[in-house]
């Protein structure tokens, strides 16, 4: 027998939802003249790279997409600002990606939101919109404070087929997926489906309409990403790293643009284009960017000559090659005027990468990062991460189990080991 009460309470509560999308609509419509204002310094509280979608990604939506179905996705921002506004991508698409509607609101926990928070996504005050293939867009302005370390959820029905879904593969946080149009649902009872991976999602930027520090981008592989950290509690050390930053009184965006797999010098279907190539839109293009943090080439040297170089062409990574990846990374950033700090790689003796000669070549650019003096400065987490009783492994107590990465203690290990001094230079 149907509950009636609970029943229509529910009709209820939607009802408030849509009114608040309703009124935010009228907002935006009448603070109009705001999208395209000059003068609003917008700032990059959260990002995520952009990968293709291919049939080995983990990301379980990302070959069928989505059709007449609403998809529900959670991000915690490390600024905060008095408007906002979030950025989507069809980087890798083929066809249009078309937008029904969006909302963004304040999450309530899972893919609950808190219905007086909900608010419109628009772009040029239209709710439907069409973003190019190839093509990024950000939304008009929405008038909703927001405070550092705050999770935010944005939601989106995609009422046509979509098609391949350009995403973030290894989220390592839950998105939603429910059968109809549900952007407008405080609560969670209609999204049944789950992945752990960020469909269309590449930025949210706040303006907070007075000057606050540069973000800080950590740029790498499946260490910056935070493979094998916890889902759902924001383990990253990019995370950590933001969150022991506001606890020093020092709190700025620390935004993460790590893929899992990536490489320097190798473009990879699945494992995202190369370091190199995605600097300059990964990083440099991230408004009020002012440091960015590279960890990477583990990738290079593991997979070095390996006979099943995973959607790449056979190559082999020397240390000279890597090295000239890295003065190419220093090159862009300097040009740019962007703050650049290079991190030794971590010790992965154990792991299926590991050779004698691979570990060499670790021991050699580790080497060349300490000692050059091409950065403008240097975090050692070889020496942080390393078995003191054994260099060329993981310390146990900071290892997730694999060898190669870290698990929750010790990316909290390696937050802890970098100085705000180290990313201001002051």
């Amino acid at each position: 027998m149907v509950n009636v009460a609970k029943f229509l309470e529910r009709v209820r509560i939607r009802y408030v939802a849509v009114a608040f999308v309703v009124i935010g609509a009228i907002l935006a419509a009448t603070l109009g003249g705001q999208r395209n204002d000059a003068a609003a310094e917008w700032d990059a509280v959260w990002v995520t790279a952009q990968q293709r979608p291919v049939a080995a990604s983990t990301a379980v939506w990302a070959m069928s997409g989505f059709a007449n179905q609403t998809v529900r996705q959670v991000v915690r921002v490390g600024g905060g600002g008095e408007k906002i506004r979030v950025r989507l991508s069809n980087r890798y698409g083929d066809v249009p990606l078309e937008v029904t509607g969006a909302t963004i609101a304040r999450s309530a926990g899972g893919a609950a939101v808190h219905p007086d928070t909900v608010r419109p996504l628009m772009i040029g005050l239209r709710p439907g919109f069409q973003i190019a293939p190839g093509g990024e867009a950000a939304t008009d302005p929405v008038l909703l404070p927001v405070a550092p370390q705050e999770s935010l959820t944005v939601t989106l029905y995609l009422a046509r087929p979509t098609g391949p879904a350009t995403h973030h593969a290894q989220a390592l946080a839950t998105s939603y997926r429910a059968d109809g149009d549900h952007r407008a649902d405080p609560a969670a009872d209609a999204f049944t489906e789950l992945s752990r991976s960020w469909y269309y999602l590449a930025g949210i930027d706040a303006a907070a309409g007075t000057p606050r520090p540069d973000a800080v981008v950590a740029f790498g592989d499946s260490i910056t990403d935070g493979y094998a950290s916890t889902v759902d509690t924001n383990g990253r050390y990019p995370d950590r790293l933001a969150e022991s930053l506001a606890a020093q009184g020092l709190s700025r965006p620390v935004l993460n643009a790590g893929i899992s797999g990536n490489r320097v010098t190798v473009d990879s279907a699945l494992l995202g284009d190369g370091a190199v190539s995605r600097f300059r839109r990964d990083v440099l293009a991230q408004p009020g960017v002012g440091t960015v943090l590279v960890l990477a080439g583990i990738n290079d040297i593991g997979m070095s000559d390996s006979a099943d170089p995973i959607a790449a062409p056979r190559t082999t990574v020397t240390a000279d090659r890597l090295i000239d990846g890295y003065r190419e990374l220093i090159r862009q950033s300097r040009a740019a005027g962007v703050r650049i700090v290079g991190a030794t790689l971590l010790p992965f003796d154990g792991s299926p990468y590991y050779t004698a000669e691979r570990e060499q070549t670790r021991q050699t650019v580790n080497a060349w990062i300490r000692t050059s003096g091409a950065y403008d400065a240097v975090i050692d987490f070889d020496a942080v991460m390393s078995d003191p009783g054994n260099p060329r492994m993981l310390n146990p107590a900071y290892d997730s189990g694999d060898h190669l990465h870290p698990g929750d203690a010790g990316y909290r290990a390696m937050a802890a080991a970098i100085a705000a001094g180290v990313l201001t230079g002051r």
